[in-house]
């Protein structure tokens, strides 16, 4: 599975930088991952591959668990997706606008708590590790 994670803004931070790296690391079993850094909004969208099937991090979208990102959107992607990569967009201090919510398959929400846009990039490397964990049922998630 070919997954993009489109961002808004730059890792600075030494403890970030090394939290993205080791998630690449543990995904390379997993999937293709491509991490695309943009200046704005027009950039994430610029950055992904055509046919791409758009996820964004939105802070008005729906409250998933673990489980249901693993079944529900990675699960159906690997068998129903045609092959068509697998787009994960994130924000930046603002949210997303109306032209990238518009266009993505399906908004989800960390939880209704505002989050930096730095920190969520983090959270969504872990839930794609811990989603193909769930799916493959090796251990890494607790019900």
């Amino acid at each position: 599975m070919k997954v993009v994670v489109a961002a808004v803004g730059r890792l600075k931070e030494p403890y970030l930088v090394a939290a993205e790296d080791e998630y690449r690391k543990r995904l390379r079993p997993h999937c293709t991952l491509t991490v695309h850094e943009a200046r704005d909004e027009a950039g994430v969208l610029a950055a992904l591959p055509a046919g791409a099937h758009l996820y964004a991090f939105d802070e008005r979208g729906e409250l998933l668990t673990s489980a249901a990102f693993a079944h529900d959107i990675l699960g159906r992607e690997q068998q129903h997706g045609g092959g068509a990569p697998v787009a994960f967009a994130i924000g930046g201090p603002d949210g997303h606008g109306d032209a990238l919510r518009g266009q993505a398959r399906r908004l989800i929400a960390f939880g209704r708590l505002t989050i930096a846009h730095r920190l969520v990039r983090i959270l969504v490397l872990e839930q794609l590790y811990r989603g193909f964990k769930i799916l493959r049922g090796e251990p890494y998630h607790r019900d």
